[in-house]
């Protein structure tokens, strides 16, 4: 192996799991390296190809040690920016409420909303950014958030500028998704008709505008919004250009998954409830299916996903941890890939390639993240582990050993 410059980087003596079709599990490659120039793959194969002195190969050589190297773990479907928390909403769970039932008392996403409104966006920066340092230490380098919890044009702005001055303050890509189609504000509680005008006259083309968001997402569901209504803020949107996705089929049946496929959504997301028509548009839409178990095992649903036709119609599966303060105060994705093997029985290859390549698509993202390939970002992590399955075999401990973000190493404060 000869290159007429210097790599920047050169990584030997390391199992990569590089998720790309090779013909073997993981797409693994043992006793291997990985070369990166600026912030990209330069080069993949055995480190016995390589010739030494390695020195003369890259500025900068580090061995794994044999430890795994896998792509940056990705959390495609979080809400990580709000203020406050809604543990009691967790004990009236547990003495029996449903969700439904605390969301019609005046819990739920309005209650987020009302502290998320009472603080400053410094303030509502300093708590989003310890939850989003705890995905980070477990190898997390890219992040979906969305906002939400605003439900009017300043605050959404606010969760959103706090998205991005994340991203700007951290070792980590962030997608802004703008859900303003989460819950009715209660001056438009009588009429929900108004409140998708003004998602469509004000608020999408101002986000569009001041480039707020990189996709646009909506709670269709019969607590939240309707088919015709998401169907309106969906038209909007993507006559603005703007990508979609939905909250689709979590507590019923909505044909949310039907309706994210008419509109070429990135992803649908929960799909406890899907039906088959709505699989069957999804996939000839090319539309991820995101899979959310933390949410699932803190609401203790007791209806399925519809895996076994996921996987008979080879639809991509993401997985994600759906972090948010009411059905979801998680802060660990290997965590919840446990959670997606023993709630979903999800393999652990299938459940590592949902948090990786899938997990990517479901962002957009795929031509340059998700999996370990000549010319994507080299968004990496070095794993102290044996076997790449141990990533969804532990709980409580974090084998993460070195992140390297586009290229550079991440020294974790």
């Amino acid at each position: 192996m000869h290159t007429k410059t210097p790599w920047d980087t050169l990584w030997i003596n390391a199992n990569l799991a590089t998720f790309e079709q090779n013909g073997n599990p993981y797409g693994a490659i043992l006793q291997g390296a990985i070369a990166i120039s600026q912030d990209k793959i330069a080069w993949i194969g055995l480190t016995s190809e390589l010739k030494q002195p390695y020195e003369n190969l890259a500025h900068n050589v580090y061995s794994a040690d044999n430890g795994w190297i896998t792509p940056g773990l990705i959390d495609c479907h979080t809400h990580l920016v709000y203020a406050d928390n809604r543990a009691h909403e967790f004990e009236l769970r547990l003495q029996g409420a449903t969700y439904e039932e605390i969301a019609k008392g005046g819990g739920g996403i309005h209650s987020t909303m009302l502290a998320t409104d009472k603080v400053d966006e410094d303030a509502l920066f300093a708590q989003s950014a310890k939850r989003l340092k705890a995905l980070i230490a477990e190898g997390v380098t890219t992040v979906e958030i969305k906002s939400g919890y605003g439900l009017t044009l300043e605050g959404e702005c606010k969760m959103l500028s706090v998205a991005r001055r994340l991203s700007e303050s951290f070792p980590v890509n962030i997608q802004r998704t703008f859900l303003g189609a989460h819950a009715l504000p209660e001056e438009f509680s009588h009429c929900p008709d108004d409140y998708i005008s003004w998602l469509c006259d004000v608020a999408l083309p101002y986000v569009k505008e001041h480039q707020l968001a990189d996709a646009v997402d909506a709670f269709c569901e019969h607590i939240g919004f309707s088919f015709d209504e998401v169907k309106r803020f969906f038209e909007k949107a993507k006559s603005l250009g703007l990508p979609v996705k939905l909250h689709a089929d979590q507590l019923s049946d909505s044909k949310g998954g039907l309706l994210a496929a008419q509109y070429q959504a990135l992803s649908a997301d929960h799909l406890e409830y899907a039906n088959e028509e709505s699989l069957i548009a999804m996939k000839t839409a090319g539309t991820v299916a995101v899979l959310l178990p933390a949410a699932y095992y803190y609401l203790r649903e007791t209806h399925l996903p519809p895996i076994a036709s996921l996987r008979a119609k080879q639809i991509p599966i993401a997985i994600a941890t759906d972090s948010n303060p009411g059905t979801a105060p998680v802060m660990s994705l290997l965590t919840t890939m446990n959670m997606a093997c023993t709630l979903f029985k999800l393999t652990p290859e299938e459940v590592l390639l949902g948090v990786t390549c899938h997990a990517a698509k479901a962002l957009g993202m795929d031509k340059t993240h998700g999996t370990l390939a000549c010319g994507k970002i080299a968004d990496l992590v070095v794993w102290d582990i044996n076997a790449p399955f141990e990533l969804t075999y532990w709980v409580g401990y974090n084998p993460c050993r070195h992140i390297i973000k586009s290229g550079k190493i991440v020294e974790l404060k």
